[in-house]
């Protein structure tokens, strides 16, 4: 994180009432303390214990020791947790059309993903909030992109008859891998990527780099094709009864830093994935994809996102999402 962007959280460390027993909110996420997301968090939870004058701590729960995303969710829904800082999947268990944004293929750029997003916000905020979710800022993930142990993915039938993953709760993956044909992916969690990957069981993962190296998938991988397949958000998400339980200071406490750290996390993360994808370049054999290639990559993810259109996601939106991203 960058010293401009931890200093625009401590500009809001002002003056407030004091408070005896502070409130704990608890947030689960799947990072890494020590990764770039983690040091973001940690800024922001001492922020907003600064900017409440101790009436609010958040409480973080690293490394998926809370479980995956939609087991999180789960918690916030029953009072476990607080909140939580997860990916589109994690979204998704709350609101699923925001997987919209992850469809394959779809955004050019992260500007392109920008300009949708902000289009579309405000028919999903309100979503959100009718499911008892706050999101109190959006952030960033990385660009997803193939790498494997072993053998090159240049082409979609590289992926035939290899061990590939999706996550229990990912709606796009099992219809792109339906539609690729002879592929039998495997559903397994984020926590379980890991020994899938030591134990030869998962041999291909279509992740950003960043995300491989901060999950330590990527000392088991040594290829890498460079196309971007989708780009990858998350946002911070409290539940809504819990924050509107706080004095309204301390409510602006959360969400001002909040909001403020996940802005910090969009542009942070994005230079921190460029600087992994360069990390991989010097690490694995790569490839860049041939013009032929990106056209048989391109087909499949057009054709993922109509057999998902109409169905798993509102036509209305993808439409939107495909029309922005172009």
């Amino acid at each position: 994180m960058s010293h401009r962007a931890l200093a625009a959280l401590f500009v809001l460390l002002v003056s407030a009432p004091a408070h005896a027993d502070p409130v704990v909110l608890k947030f689960g996420t799947l990072a890494p303390p020590e990764s770039p997301w983690g040091r973001v968090f940690k800024v922001w939870a001492r922020a907003t214990d600064e900017r409440s004058q101790h009436a609010v701590q958040i409480q973080f729960f690293w490394n998926g020791t809370q479980g995956d995303e939609g087991a999180m969710v789960g918690k916030i829904r029953t009072g476990q947790l607080d909140g939580a800082a997860i990916t589109a999947l994690g979204l998704g268990q709350i609101y699923k059309q925001v997987l919209v944004f992850q469809l394959p293929g779809t955004f050019s750029s992260w500007a392109k993903l920008d300009a949708a997003r902000d289009a579309l916000r405000p028919q999903m905020d309100p979503e959100f909030s009718r499911a008892g979710f706050t999101v109190v800022g959006w952030g960033d993930v990385g660009t997803g992109r193939f790498m494997s142990a072993g053998y090159a993915v240049n082409g979609p039938n590289d992926l035939k008859h290899r061990a590939t993953f999706y996550e229990p709760s990912d709606p796009i993956d099992p219809m792109f891998y339906s539609v690729l044909g002879d592929v039998t992916p495997r559903p397994v969690s984020i926590p379980e990527v890991l020994p899938g990957l030591t134990a030869n069981q998962i041999t291909v993962v279509n992740v950003p780099p960043l995300v491989a190296e901060q999950l330590q998938w990527a000392s088991r991988l040594d290829h890498l094709n460079t196309l971007a397949t989708h780009f990858e958000i998350g946002a911070l998400v409290v539940k809504s009864s819990k924050l509107s339980a706080l004095p309204v200071d301390a409510q602006s406490a959360v969400t001002e830093t909040g909001r403020v750290a996940a802005q910090a996390l969009t542009t942070s993360i994005r230079r921190e994935d460029d600087a992994a994808l360069a990390r991989r370049r010097g690490r694995m054999t790569v490839h860049e994809p041939t013009a032929a290639e990106i056209a048989q990559w391109n087909r499949l993810f057009a054709d993922t996102r109509a057999r998902l259109r109409g169905t798993t996601f509102h036509a209305a939106l993808v439409d939107e999402a495909v029309r922005r991203g172009s």
